[in-house]
């Protein structure tokens, strides 16, 4: 393991205030972590968080949001190569990437999909939407698991298949949002013709037969995926291992309640006290499903 100097520790330190101060649906703060992951894992957070504010918040052009993001991506290999400038953010990446091996080409990956944001709001098909997960969900799983030396090839595709899914619930209770913020729409074009539902669904918030019924068949491919996936927890070991599995089954929780909505399927669940109980048995004892 690679020494860390007094400067790398507070670079750490101020990454890990960074994550504690934002909700996200990211194991940053969580103290299920190993104490040696949590500042490499609060430092790919904070690279995170800062691109996708680049792409998403203010009102800057396109083409500035894009020459930030270039420059994130330079600052990004200087900091690979062991040059990284005085930011904290930076400092802390270039010793996990050192001390870890972490491949640049993820967080290149995550660069691309912040450019995605800032020039693409519609997708053709769900190919489309599953390359985007691609970039923008799958390489925070891949880097946990080279983080945690157990990046191997099964692993790998396992948690490919759960990012992608909770990239997708993540999509799918968050359909107002994303559309009166952000101009996006993330549900496939050719989906929303075959089941008769247009943008005016999204702009006026109608949930009706059709809307249910496109509704139903994303959460069924998301559900696929999870389970595809979900035999990652046990194959972890340890706290990281459980970690995994509350995510997993926080996600899954989630869309349980997507599934069930029958109202306003515009609305955002929110997990109740039963909810928590629910995912703290099923991560503490899985079953075989």
């Amino acid at each position: 393991m690679h020494a860390v100097s007094v400067n790398t520790r507070e670079a750490y330190r101020e990454c890990l205030r960074q994550a504690h101060d934002h909700y996200e649906n990211f194991p940053v703060a969580s103290r299920l972590v190993p104490p040696r992951l949590r500042g490499p894992i609060a430092a790919i957070y904070s690279f995170a968080r800062r691109g996708d504010d680049l792409a998403d918040e203010g009102d800057r052009p396109a083409d500035e949001r894009l020459t930030a993001l270039d420059d994130l991506a330079a600052r990004l290999d200087a900091a690979a190569a062991g040059t990284p400038d005085t930011d904290p953010t930076f400092i802390a990446l270039a010793h996990a990437i050192s001390a870890h091996g972490l491949p640049t080409a993820l967080f290149h990956d995550l660069l691309n999909a912040f450019r995605q944001d800032v020039t693409k709001s519609r997708y053709q098909d769900f190919g489309e939407v599953v390359q985007y997960c691609r970039c923008s969900a799958n390489p925070v799983g891949r880097l946990l698991l080279h983080l945690s030396g157990e990046a191997d090839e099964r692993r790998l595709a396992l948690s490919d298949a759960v990012c992608t899914s909770l990239q997708l619930i993540n999509f799918y209770q968050d359909l107002a949002q994303d559309y009166h913020e952000m101009g996006r729409i993330y549900i496939p074009m050719d989906d929303m013709a075959r089941f008769g539902v247009t943008e005016a669904h999204f702009r006026d918030r109608v949930t009706d037969t059709p809307f249910r019924h496109l509704m139903q068949h994303q959460y069924r491919r998301a559900d696929q995926l999870m389970r595809s996936g979900a035999p990652l927890g046990g194959l972890l070991r340890g706290r990281i291992g459980l970690e995994i599995r509350l995510i997993i089954v926080a996600g899954a929780r989630v869309l349980w309640h997507l599934q069930r909505q029958q109202g306003d399927l515009f609305s955002r669940p929110r997990l109740q006290a039963r909810d928590y109980l629910v995912i703290l048995r099923d991560a503490l004892i899985p079953r075989h499903r």
